[in-house]
């Protein structure tokens, strides 16, 4: 009963240091998992609220207003000086939710940021080009060949901002603990997967 106790003490602290960072391609509800994972863990989901928060350390809402843009349309940078600026910020305030641990961190290029950094879990969603399309297209209500073109965009967008910024490859598996592919899996299900892949816990059997 001591060890059972024990290893619950160890697994509670262990919980309320650690981090999950969730990578994600456009159509494969990736947020929506980031979000299950935070309910389910009782953790801060931190998203917007990075972007925003390095924006005003930094002095570049034009920058933030840039990355915000999933599609690239606005570029990836205005001017040098404010892209240096801002990236800096991002690695501060990513790196002091980090340290204060119990966070999902969406996106920012989290799995380069904290690349090595302790009582860290890097997760990448993804799912079939296909799937995606038939996602935007229900959601959205616009065409395939809209759908596509959009997934397109998005893709090479992150891919270059990861390439061009951190030198490291989107879809580099060595990135990431875990590659959830939800296809056909629902945001709550891939939530538990991850939790496990976190404590090592399993879902009690309710049968």
């Amino acid at each position: 009963m001591a060890s059972e106790a024990t290893t619950s003490s160890a697994n509670n602290s262990f919980r309320q240091r650690s981090v999950i960072t969730v990578s994600r391609q456009m159509g494969s509800r990736g947020l929506e998992v980031a979000q299950a994972v935070a309910d389910l863990l009782g953790y801060r989901l931190v998203w917007r609220e990075l972007i925003n928060q390095a924006a005003l350390r930094s002095g570049t809402p034009e920058v933030a207003l840039a990355t915000i843009d999933e599609l690239g349309l606005l570029g990836l940078c205005p001017s040098r000086k404010a892209c240096r600026a801002y990236h800096t910020a991002v690695r501060q305030v990513m790196q002091e939710f980090a340290t204060q641990g119990s966070a999902v961190i969406v996106g920012r290029a989290g799995q380069a940021i904290l690349r090595g950094h302790p009582h860290t879990l890097h997760v990448r969603v993804i799912s079939p080009l296909k799937t995606r399309v038939a996602r935007l297209t229900g959601v959205h209500g616009i065409s395939k060949r809209s759908a596509l073109a959009q997934l397109k965009k998005s893709d090479r967008y992150r891919k270059n901002y990861l390439r061009k910024f951190y030198r490291v490859r989107w879809a580099d598996p060595d990135l990431y603990d875990v590659i959830v592919n939800t296809a056909h899996l629902e945001p709550q299900i891939a939530a538990r997967l991850i939790r496990e892949a976190l404590t090592g816990e399993q879902e009690p059997d309710s049968r």
